[in-house]
């Protein structure tokens, strides 16, 4: 039998007062715990003295009840009375006394009410049977395991969210908190419609990005469908991958998920290439979700970079998607050219330069379809000599025929044409070596092959009695603007651009513009595009869109400007604000940097370095080709072969017009019919003047 705290104590108290009241009247007799001693015993007088005289019953208890005092009392007046501690030490003897019977017999606990006494001959209470509490069921009696019971009791008592029933709890191992829940409908036959994230957060008192709410699938052995569901409750999953993600983790929350750069996506591998200094991602997107789609802007903020510094670059190879990201932008690099890079393999390709992911750019001399045609558009400045002068190496290299025409003198083009067959500067030059062109596809479509017969060229083919020829014409949009022979420019570069493939002769133009309105012809433009590679190179921003549209660009792929410089901004500005310092003069290095569009989506390149100063003769051949002798004969006999510096023979752009006739300040180089097969028709878009107008008035009158 247990006993109660306040007889506890009061025993305890009765023990500890002993040897104080035994002590405290032999050691200090004037000591004030003799006075208390004495006061509690007067009180304790008095206490009988009122019990003595209440008419209630229970006088005897309240006696019992205050003579501990008075006893207490009357053991100090005796010890303060004795000699020392009194014969036989009776002063300690008394105390002793005093607090074995308050031990024994006087507890107050024991006897302060009358009913907690009790009654000696109550009979005992008849057992009441209790019915039995129905079954709760939250609570089914199916023989779970210890954990499942316990998250039972905390599901039932937190109101059952959704009105659901656990079936099974799945405790995660090594995570305390974290826990997967099997959820049916409280309901048979009704579907789970309540149960939200908040809800199941709100239970386990876990914040709600912390609550993950699944579709139950049918299986074997177990039911599914819309009133069953699985949730999973991972705090502390989600704090670890809060801190620590792994790859897989990292870019399901930056990348893959919804909204994300890229939608949907799932992490395959990362590789490290430190020779070139550039990390590589490589996702997979599910067959079903179709193209990946990729937010470059978003990619490059969740990747810690700005999309404008030329480090971060992507490619989609069918549902997977490939992303590098450089330590410093490849793109700002300067890739030497080389006499082994230029020179095309035995499908005729060469490399060009280097792709942003670091792959090289390949351009090609010759195609299935014939000798391949170029397109180069580059405003001034944008490194567009320095591409022709690379495809010029590379023809040389491959062993073509190599004539180059430009509007304009330059010092590029200069030396390019001490290494090609022809050069010359001016629209008259231009027009001289495309009628030699157009009497080539002609002079060659009757030249018999080896064997007798006579073929469309064909490099692989042996027993060609000719060599490729490719023609350069360097600003070209400005020669083919010239009021005297622009218009028979534009026609013979179209008619050179449809049949010169099959006879080797390949067309290579170069301009800043490949726009209609600017003068370049769509025929001329689907036809170059079709045949060549275009290369596309620092374009300002507002004309990116529209100059890949005119290259037949669907518009998803249209690629986003270039920045104005591919070296980082130099760390600090805030500083030299604070102290009034000018900024640092920026580096463009973007010369050489554009696209090349071999497929329906531009890539960034970086165009391979012609270093001119340094000299160019290493590039080229020691030797350079020329046509043969019978095309030379056959030339000279349509009198088209000779000087083309020279000013205009009599008769070589048509009748001179009679002096009576015409105005002395009058052109006399335009109208009549050209020699050589070429076109002269006058085309509208040529009259830019009324004297232009009336000239080919006359011109025309003259027929």
């Amino acid at each position: 039998m247990s006993v109660p705290r306040s007889v506890a104590l009061e025993r305890t108290l009765y023990t500890l007062a002993a040897p104080v009241l035994a002590a405290a009247p032999n050691l200090y007799p004037d000591s004030p715990v003799n006075t208390v001693v004495q006061l509690a015993g007067a009180a304790g007088v008095g206490g009988w003295v009122l019990a003595y005289r209440s008419d209630e019953s229970g006088a005897g208890r309240k006696f019992l009840r205050w003579s501990p005092l008075v006893a207490a009392a009357a053991i100090d007046v005796a010890a303060r009375n004795t000699i020392g501690w009194g014969p036989y030490c009776l002063d300690a003897l008394l105390a002793a006394g005093w607090a074995a019977a308050g031990l024994l017999v006087m507890p107050f606990s024991r006897h302060t009410r009358r009913r907690h006494r009790p009654a000696l001959a109550a009979p005992a209470p008849a057992p009441q049977f209790q019915p039995a509490p129905e079954p709760s069921p939250a609570q089914p009696n199916d023989g779970a395991d210890a954990f499942t019971q316990q998250v039972r009791w905390l599901w039932e008592n937190r109101g059952m969210p959704g009105r659901t029933i656990v079936v099974k709890a799945t405790a995660h191992d090594g995570m305390p908190h974290d826990l997967s829940l099997l959820l049916r409908a409280s309901e048979a036959g009704r579907p789970i419609s309540g149960l939200t994230p908040e809800a199941v957060a709100a239970a386990f008192s876990v914040d709600v990005t912390d609550v993950t709410i699944r579709e139950v699938v049918r299986q074997y052995g177990r039911e599914g469908g819309p009133a069953w569901k699985e949730v999973d409750v991972t705090p502390d999953a989600n704090e670890r991958r809060r801190k620590a993600p792994t790859a897989h983790e990292w870019w399901a929350d930056r990348i893959g998920a919804v909204g994300g750069p890229v939608p949907g996506s799932q992490f395959v591998k990362e590789v490290r290439d430190h020779a070139r200094r550039v990390t590589h991602y490589i996702a997979q997107v599910p067959d079903e979700a179709g193209e990946p789609r990729v937010n470059k802007h978003a990619l490059a903020a969740a990747l810690k970079t700005k999309y404008d510094e030329g480090r971060l670059f992507v490619t989609v190879d069918g549902s997977q998607v490939l992303v590098s990201l450089w330590d410093s932008s490849p793109l700002a690099q300067v890739f030497p050219a080389t006499r082994e890079l230029l020179t095309p393999d035995k499908n005729g390709r060469w490399v060009t330069g280097y792709l942003g992911n670091g792959q090289p750019a390949r351009n090609r001399v010759y195609t299935d379809r014939g000798a391949a045609h170029g397109l180069f558009v580059a405003p001034s400045g944008g490194g567009k000599t320095q591409l022709m002068g690379l495809h010029v190496a590379a023809d040389a290299l491959f062993g073509a025929v190599v004539m180059l025409a430009t509007e304009a003198p330059d010092e590029k083009t200069a030396a390019l044409g001490k290494h090609t067959a022809r050069y010359g500067v001016g629209a008259l030059y231009m027009i001289r070596l495309l009628r030699v062109l157009v009497a080539l596809m002609e002079i060659r479509g009757e030249m018999p092959w080896e064997d007798g017969e006579v073929h469309e060229w064909d490099p692989t083919r042996p027993g060609c009695p000719y060599r490729m020829l490719s023609a350069y014409l360097d600003e070209f949009l400005s020669a083919a603007r010239n009021g005297d022979y622009g218009a028979e420019i534009m026609d013979l570069a179209e008619l050179v651009s449809v049949k010169g493939r099959k006879y080797a002769v390949g067309l290579k133009v170069a301009g800043q513009s490949i726009y209609v309105q600017d003068g370049f012809t769509q025929l001329l433009c689907e036809n170059l595009r079709e045949n060549c590679i275009p290369v596309v190179l620092k374009v300002a921003p507002k004309k990116v869109g529209d100059m890949f549209k005119a290259l037949g660009i669907p518009s998803e792929h249209i690629p986003d400007p270039l920045p104005r410089s591919f070296s980082p901004a130099e760390a600090g500005r805030i500083e030299r604000v604070m102290r009034g310092e000018p900024e640092p003069p920026s580096d463009s290095n973007t010369g050489g940097a554009g696209w090349i569009v071999e497929g329906t989506q531009p890539d960034v390149l970086r165009t391979l370095f012609m270093d001119f100063k340094a000299g160019i003769d290493g590039y080229f051949p020691d030797m350079v080709a020329t046509l043969t002798n019978y095309e030379i004969r056959e030339l000279e006999a349509r009198d088209l072969w000779f000087d083309w510096t020279e000013p205009p023979r009599p008769g070589e752009f048509g009748p001179e017009p009679d002096d009576e006739d015409g105005d002395g300040d009058a052109p006399k180089k335009g109208g009549g019919k050209s020699r050589g097969g070429g076109k002269s028709a006058a085309r509208r878009d040529a009259v830019t003047s009324p004297r232009q107008a009336l000239e080919a008035i006359k011109n025309l009158s003259s027929f």
